[in-house]
């Protein structure tokens, strides 16, 4: 029996996508996820502190986004960027920088592994967050 698609009903939800959150601030941290969180289209899966606990969660599961802080409790960022270019991760994932080192020098070393957003904590922060959420929207079709 073949039946008809009901056009007047909702389309299905998507589950939020997952966000991997690398920052080594509890205040960052907590800020970011409470923003990240409230629009429901996003959700932040898990966090790091470090450079190789990024990396090692990177490799263990699958995320839509991740956001680095470049000085990290152990180490910088670089690393995560340079994972994540290696096992070209930025073809599938949105990728942003959120540092309080916003100098030229560093925008163009992010730029030279791939991450097209590069945003100053003290004056762009929301900015990340709009990136974010505007790639949420992309990827759950326009709603």
């Amino acid at each position: 029996m073949n039946s008809e698609p009901n056009l007047d009903a909702e389309p299905a939800s998507r589950a939020p996508l997952r966000v991997l959150l690398i920052e080594d601030s509890p205040l960052i941290r907590r800020s970011l996820v409470e923003a990240i969180d409230a629009s429901g289209l996003l959700r932040v899966a898990a966090y790091a502190d470090s450079a190789d606990q990024a990396i090692a969660l990177l490799g263990d599961e699958a995320f839509d986004a991740v956001i680095v802080d470049l000085q990290l409790k152990q180490g910088s960022g670089v690393p995560v960027l340079a994972y994540l270019q290696r096992e070209g991760l930025l073809d599938s994932m949105f990728a942003a920088v959120l540092t309080n080192h916003a100098l030229p020098a560093y925008r163009a070393r992010c730029e030279q592994y791939g991450v097209r957003h590069f945003y100053d904590k003290s004056f762009e922060f929301d900015r990340v967050l709009d990136a974010l959420h505007e790639y949420a929207l992309e990827r759950d079709g326009g709603v």
